[in-house]
């Protein structure tokens, strides 16, 4: 058994899981800030009902993204001593400002939103789930810092054979930073319009407070084409145009670029295959990924050929998470359109089919988000941190393979366990519905 592999798995098995939470409660957190703030100006008990609903569901999401981002955080002490040791005195700092800034923050007033609610004003409760959604997304931000920073590391120097941070702006805003952190928060507000717009489409068809969950469905779906078009342009675009310039290795292997080219295509579709390094079957568009990249249809983007064989990241996993992650995107896009379509026309509540798709697109955004994990991540291998530390340099030399393996094994019955209670759990609540408030709740 090879240690550095199971170190590997286990961290992508335990991140995995993770990830599939915090998207769904910045998403829904923003939702629930718009809900609130039609309930409380106008006056209106479907949108205390929906409020009360759906903030149920983010506590019960938000309990599972803490209970697994715990865990997550340890590996990096055992599995990767290596590795704390080279980025601790800069990896440390984003990760402290996650917990200080964001989420004592976020947990603090989620707890007054739930449990707040006819106990303190409207305008009080409203600022207590603006205050979650505004520390989820700045818990995102830090997080993607930490990670932006092996991307694209910057304001350190090397001394003593670690990294030591000289200038922490740079290294907070560095070059992957920002594009990063849009795409990612935007992929999020997907995350959760998807799940409002799944959740209201069941409660229609099933004839549960309908003309409440008209209302959230209107609202998630309108949302959730505005944040899906963004996440192609300017989001996706943006964030592609950094990756060609500071990781062109990277830009290479998601786009199937196998030889330097001027006037580049665009791969639409490809079975990719890695010996030798090559495209099946293409479908291309001509020029299209050199004026994406750069601007110019005829500007000259390096293909895998340029670089060393020992730095070029793994071609098959990196292009096919990448492109179906783009196929997704364009889902979201056509399928809340559609829906948009009906709307305008008076005519979705008649089209079951249509409610029923979406109760099944709950989870794509979410897989999505695991796509765009995976291609950024593999795509940055062989290195931990790019350029500067290799993912074999980094891993803990005292943790043998079996002491891994077992833990992989035990974290996956207990996740496997954890992720059946929560969806028990979440599909009862579901089933319930928004509760009945009477008049009285509803104006206090």
């Amino acid at each position: 058994m090879d240690a550095l592999l199971l170190a590997r798995l286990q961290f992508a098995l335990t991140i995995g899981f993770h990830f599939i939470f915090p998207p769904l409660s910045i998403g829904l957190a923003w939702l629930l800030v718009i809900i609130e703030a039609l309930g409380w100006k106008r006056n209106d008990e479907s949108y205390v009902k929906l409020g009360n609903f759906f903030g149920k569901i983010l506590g019960l999401i938000f309990a599972m993204g803490v209970a697994t981002g715990v865990v997550m955080e340890f590996q990096f002490g055992t599995n990767w001593a290596e590795y704390s040791k080279f980025v601790g005195d800069i990896f440390g700092a984003p990760l402290a400002a996650e917990g200080i800034f964001a989420f004592f923050l976020e947990s603090t007033f989620l707890g007054l939103y739930i449990f707040g609610r006819n106990r303190v004003s409207k305008g009080v409760h409203w600022f207590s789930i603006l205050m979650v959604a505004v520390g989820a997304t700045i818990s995102a931000f830090w997080i993607l810092v930490a990670n932006s920073w092996q991307q694209t590391p910057a304001g350190y120097i090397i001394r003593n054979g670690r990294a030591e941070l000289t200038d922490f702006w740079a290294a907070v805003f560095n070059p992957s930073t920002l594009p990063r952190f849009f795409h990612t928060f935007d992929a999020s507000l997907i995350s959760g319009a998807f799940l409002m717009i799944g959740i209201s489409a069941y409660l229609i068809l099933n004839g549960k407070e309908t003309e409440t969950a008209k209302k959230s469905m209107k609202l998630a779906l309108i949302f959730g084409l505005i944040v899906s078009l963004l996440e192609v342009f300017p989001f996706g675009h943006e964030h592609g145009r950094q990756v060609a310039r500071t990781q062109p290795e990277k830009f290479a292997a998601i786009q199937g670029l196998y030889t330097t080219q001027s006037g580049a295509p665009l791969a639409i579709f490809a079975v990719p295959v890695e010996h030798p390094p090559e495209l099946k079957a293409p479908i291309e568009i001509p020029g299209l990924l050199s004026w994406l990249a750069f601007g110019d249809i005829n500007a000259e983007i390096k293909g895998i050929n340029e670089f060393p064989k020992d730095e070029i990241p793994p071609l098959f996993l990196t292009f096919v998470s990448y492109h179906n992650m783009v196929l997704l995107g364009m889902y979201f896009i056509f399928i809340t359109a559609l829906g948009t379509y009906f709307l305008w026309k008076k005519k979705l509540w008649d089209k079951k089919k249509l409610l029923k798709i979406y109760i099944w697109s709950i989870p794509l955004p979410v897989i999505a988000c695991q796509l765009g994990w995976i291609a950024a991540e593999v795509g940055r291998q062989p290195w931990i941190v790019y350029k500067l530390l290799k993912t074999s340099e980094a891993a803990s030399i005292t943790v043998s393979a079996g002491e891994i393996l077992f833990s992989i094994i035990l974290f996956g019955i207990i996740y496997l366990l954890l992720f059946a209670l929560f969806l028990f759990v979440l599909i009862r609540k579901i089933k319930h519905g928004p509760e009945p408030i009477n008049p009285k709740e509803a104006t206090i």
